[in-house]
């Protein structure tokens, strides 16, 4: 009778572990000492020129939506006319008084399709930044992704 127990006991520190081993850590996207920094006055401007480029959508989180951190961040980047998008030329800023470049602290996470982070911290507020791409005809885009964290 005492082999079931046992096997139940090995198999929930089996699982126990494996869970720890999985557990995704979130990323720094945004420290609250940038979030203190004064807002910049590009942050009010809003682009809706006509372009040819490359375009960015924000799909996750809502951007007219409040979230906690840390938070899932979801881009997506547009070709126009079957081009692609060169994960090398994507820069993301973050829209302060002095500018931040974001864009070492999420490179990994940049693809031709887009930007994914599973969790991202970012301090609460509204934050918003700028993203810079091109795509394989060398044709420049710009987006603006505006995140809105709760306390």
């Amino acid at each position: 009778m005492q082999f079931p127990s046992l096997a139940l006991l090995l198999a929930s520190g089996c699982l126990l572990v494996l869970h720890a081993n999985t557990s995704v850590a979130a990323e720094v996207l945004i420290t609250p000492a940038e979030a203190n920094m004064p807002a910049s006055a590009e942050a009010a401007l809003s682009s809706r020129a006509l372009t040819r480029g490359p375009a960015v959508e924000q799909i996750t989180p809502d951007p007219d939506g409040r979230v906690t951190s840390p938070l899932p961040l979801k881009i997506k980047f547009v070709g126009r006319n079957s081009t692609t998008i060169d994960p090398s030329s994507v820069r993301i800023t973050y829209l302060r008084s002095p500018n931040v470049d974001l864009t070492t602290r999420i490179k990994s996470h940049i693809t031709t399709d887009g930007i994914e982070i599973t969790q991202a911290e970012a301090p609460p507020g509204v934050h918003v930044l700028r993203i810079d791409l091109r795509d394989s005809r060398g044709r420049e885009g710009t987006g603006t992704i505006r995140l809105s964290v709760a306390k």
